[in-house]
């Protein structure tokens, strides 16, 4: 086994199994704690609203329910590169629901949405008082799951592009549970009259915004937290990282004041967020996310690297599955069939997790992904 081979197994942690019980680690009881003072918050919450309101949260649970399939499917596209475990991401995603809405963001931005109208003034606070607040209150509480998951699983938790997608998940747990506390104050504020049709509106509003919403802004303020610990030596760019930190609040108060922002006028305050905000914040996070996979690029050529003087991966497939989106573009086209390429890509994808969890030994699950990439290559 070569010095990269070794290093990259030691730093990306791949292959890690992933425990979510442990009795001695203090994270775990402080995470258990915080989803369960949330999950009282949420029954004191929607406990009102079962009865009166039923219809609009059940109708709300369910639209948001089916919403959540397509996001899935999306960020286990961009988890291409670590392949965290399904149970470290659920994780993240519950504190994200459960725990950093309902046990911090709420009550926290109550208290200090008090101060802000006491300092301010209530037109001002009124203005921007929810700018002002849920940039710090909810990233904040969103980053501390992350903080919680590196306790839990310090070996898993190691780049920014594991801070990227797992703050993507935590923030995608927000989202969901938000709109579904929307859907219930939207049913109140209309004393519960055609609480179907309410729940639909905000469905549909909800829906279009969630693209540069939470999982959005959590997936950057993560990306961040990780460039600031540097937990990978290579991966330590402080400055880069509180950059990152105050983009994201910056975007999510720029969204939550976009009225203010635009002073009042109407067609100013519809045009900002959709044919500004949105094209600037993808372009950042897209940014963000072939920056924040880097380490893990050059993690997947260290272990394939061998791979290539055996006869096993050509230099082309190498550079696809270590590469850019510009890489596996070029890939594609090299073989002329896109479905032909994104098997191998994944089939090389695979050989490196399994390399990586084998330590470098040549286990049959090893010499299995190998056969079956070399399958492929000759099919």
């Amino acid at each position: 086994m070569s010095g990269a081979q070794l290093s990259a197994i030691e730093e990306s942690g791949w292959g890690t199994p992933y425990r979510f019980v442990q009795l001695t680690n203090p994270a775990f009881w402080v995470y258990l704690i915080g989803v369960g003072a949330g999950a009282v918050g949420l029954f004191k919450f929607f406990a009102p609203a079962v009865g009166p309101y039923s219809a609009a949260l059940t109708s709300g649970i369910v639209l948001f329910a089916i919403y959540l399939g397509p996001w899935l499917l999306l960020l286990r596209h961009h988890n291409r590169y670590t392949a965290q475990p399904g149970g470290l991401l659920a994780t993240g995603f519950v504190w994200g629901g459960v725990a950093a809405t309902f046990w911090i963001a709420l009550p926290a931005n109550d208290a200090l949405l008090e101060v802000w109208s006491k300092v301010l003034g209530p037109a001002t606070a009124s203005d921007w008082g929810a700018g002002l607040t849920a940039p710090i209150n909810e990233e904040w509480s969103k980053g501390l799951g992350l903080i919680l998951l590196i306790g839990l699983a310090p070996r898993l938790v190691r780049s920014a592009y594991d801070g990227f997608i797992i703050g993507a998940y935590i923030g995608l747990g927000f989202q969901v549970f938000e709109d579904v506390l929307y859907v219930y104050n939207n049913a109140t504020s209309t004393f519960g009259a055609d609480q179907l049709s309410s729940t639909l509106s905000v469905f549909a509003l909800r829906g279009v915004a969630g693209i540069v919403s939470h999982a959005l802004f959590s997936a950057i303020f993560c990306a961040g937290v990780m460039w600031v610990l540097g937990r990978v030596p290579e991966d330590r760019k402080f400055g880069r990282g509180v950059l990152a930190c105050l983009v994201a609040m910056f975007f999510h108060f720029s969204w939550d004041d976009a009225g203010a922002l635009a002073g009042g006028v109407d067609w100013l305050a519809v045009v900002l967020p959709w044919l500004v905000l949105l094209p600037v914040e993808l372009a950042v996070l897209f940014f963000v996310l072939r920056h924040a996979a880097t380490t893990e690029r050059g993690w997947t050529r260290a272990l394939l690297e061998p791979e290539v003087a055996a006869g096993v991966v050509d230099a082309d497939l190498l550079t696809a599955v270590s590469g850019l989106r510009r890489d596996r573009k070029r890939y594609r086209k090299h073989l002329g069939s896109r479905r032909r390429a994104r098997h191998l890509i994944e089939a090389a994808g695979d050989l490196a997790h399994e390399i990586a969890t084998a330590r470098g030994e040549d286990t049959p699950r090893v010499q299995h992904a190998r056969a079956e990439l070399l399958r492929l290559r000759e099919a």
